[in-house]
């Protein structure tokens, strides 16, 4: 994963950022190759304009093999996506039936359709929420770029601008926006923008937490997720979400500052140190950062997953206790028992590497190697012999007996001294024969 930077590139294949909108159109042009659309251009009516991160990200040079397509279009987009499904394959989903936004899923692309608002399509983008999204380029070959607001030179400066205070408070989520843009691009808020940000925080608890949390997680996985999920929770916007024991306000601030400054900590160069390998890193970075960032309870707010919910919390657990007075700080014993410590791996048997990138260097260059050997009988713990087995083999029934024994056979199999079924099997009536734990 390549390292962030907050010193965004020019735009991609200029000297200083086009020269003028005919050099940025011919630019775009030959970067969409509209010529590979699932749909051809002259399919959609006249007025269709190709808008939002499409145009962004193929002024910069980022676009995908299959960029998501953003169009306004001057017709009931629901009614058009269904006509374009039926012509030109695909499916359509509704997205917004009152505001007529329709989605066009074919061969792997996903094509938005959204009525223009407004009177015409300059009073259309004058609506979005920040310059560098604000231009649009309608789809007739010989049409130029329509740059209302002058997203072009945002672009060139490597600055995120709100179009306008009022288009931020339309929909509050955007406050978190302007935060995701500037990590995912490695450009920088104005401070104007900063200061609007900061001044409406509050507003954000109007959004449904469901797009709050996909904002965050989109956040999460950016390559400067840490350093902007840090500015996030230093503005105050994750704070109808995460509800701390009741403390003065200077504490309050050290508890931020401490959270902003470990999340600063979760970066490539930090994966890279450890370790980890490409994959590893794509997936433990934001994962590490989403339980750095908040608790169980907080994401149970965001309405996440019980799943995301329990990992989170593990992870802030066994970070809290490895790091604190619950353990020696010392990845070579790092726990009281045995017992503890295979429970520590059958936790986190899939999260370690989040976790590594939470603890000091040394946990990682002690356990990483370990974790890689899936045969490895401490860090992926396993019973010797399934329940289903046990039962057969000696005449047991569902009990929670069974069940400690299996935990029991687990521990012995984890520390070396079980190296067969059979000598499982003797462990086993070993144990049953004494008294009951």
């Amino acid at each position: 994963m390549p390292e962030w930077s907050p010193n965004p590139p020019i735009l991609a294949g200029q000297a200083s950022g086009p020269a003028d909108l005919a050099a940025a159109t011919a630019l775009l042009r030959s970067r969409l190759a509209m010529e590979r659309w699932p749909v051809p251009a002259a399919a959609f009516p006249a007025g269709t304009a190709l808008v939002g991160g499409a145009v962004r990200d193929g002024l910069l040079g980022r676009l995908g093999e299959r960029p998501d397509l953003d169009l306004v279009v001057p017709v009931e987009a629901i009614a058009l996506g269904e006509r374009l499904s039926r012509e030109h394959g695909g499916r359509c989903v509704v997205l917004d039936r009152e505001r007529s936004i329709a989605r066009l899923v074919i061969r792997g692309w996903s094509v938005d359709l959204a009525r223009q608002a407004g009177a015409d399509l300059a009073t259309d983008l004058l609506r979005r929420d920040f310059r560098l999204n604000a231009l649009a380029l309608p789809l007739p070959a010989g049409s130029e770029l329509l740059d209302p607001s002058g997203g072009l030179a945002d672009l060139a400066a490597g600055l995120i601008r709100a179009v306008s205070e009022q288009n931020l408070l339309d929909d509050p989520l955007r406050l978190l926006r302007g935060e995701r843009l500037a990590a995912e691009l490695g450009f920088r808020l104005d401070a104007t923008s900063e200061a609007w940000i900061r001044r409406h925080h509050r507003r954000i608890d109007q959004v449904a937490p469901e797009r709050v949390r996909v904002e965050l997680e989109k956040l999460a996985a950016c390559a400067g997720g840490g350093e902007g999920l840090a500015r996030v929770q230093a503005t105050g916007l994750l704070d109808a979400w995460c509800r701390p024991a009741p403390v003065g306000e200077g504490a309050a601030t050290a508890v931020k500052a401490a959270g902003g400054a470990a999340l600063r900590q979760i970066t490539p160069a930090a994966a890279e140190a450890r370790g980890l390998s490409e994959d590893e890193a794509l997936a433990a970075l934001p994962l590490a950062r989403l339980a750095t960032l908040l608790d169980a309870a907080s994401w149970g707010r965001l309405h996440a997953s019980r799943a995301l919910q329990r990992r989170c919390g593990q992870l802030r657990s066994w970070r809290a206790q490895l790091q604190g007075a619950g353990g020696t700080g010392d990845p070579a014993k790092p726990f009281a028992t045995e017992r503890e410590q295979v429970h520590f791996h059958r936790e986190v048997d899939h999260d370690l590497p989040a976790l590594l990138l939470m603890l000091p260097l040394p946990f990682a260059r002690a356990w990483l190697p370990r974790w890689r050997e899936p045969g490895d009988p401490l860090f992926h713990p396993r019973p010797p012999l399934d329940g289903k087995e046990l039962q057969q083999r000696l005449g047991l029934a569902p009990s929670r007996r069974l069940g400690e024994l299996l935990a029991h056979l687990t521990i012995e199999r984890a520390f070396g001294r079980l190296k067969s079924s059979e000598e499982a099997l003797v462990e086993a009536r070993r144990w049953l024969k004494g008294p009951a734990p």
